[in-house]
């Protein structure tokens, strides 16, 4: 059975880091791509960053500069670091695997 599971959302204030991290477990990460994608209340699911088995890397311009994707494969681990945090961070984090599998979301509030 295959899970993922998130970890490191929380409260902070404008400006601060957080870092999320996702494990899988059921399933070997090292030949997928995966991905952190967000949902904030009354708006639709949407990608934040994605990391190719290679290691490329692709985000949304709203987070370009602020968030960094990476995988440790040998962990069967993918990780985002968020710095510079906004307001309009506050969402749901999911992280995604291969564009099927999802775990069950960490919650981030950026808040003052």
């Amino acid at each position: 059975q295959v899970q993922l599971v998130e970890s490191g959302g929380g409260l902070v204030q404008p400006g601060e880091s957080l870092r999320l991290s996702c494990v899988a477990s059921g399933w070997i990460i090292r030949f997928s791509a995966m991905g952190w994608y967000r949902q904030a209340p009354g708006k639709e699911r949407e990608l934040v960053a994605i990391i190719s088995s290679a290691g490329s890397t692709n985000y949304a311009d709203s987070v370009k500069d602020r968030f960094t994707i990476s995988r440790d494969n040998a962990k069967n681990m993918v990780y985002l670091q968020m710095n510079s945090l906004e307001p309009e961070d506050t969402a749901v984090y999911y992280c995604n695997g291969a564009s099927k599998f999802w775990g069950q979301g960490t919650q981030v509030i950026v808040s003052s």
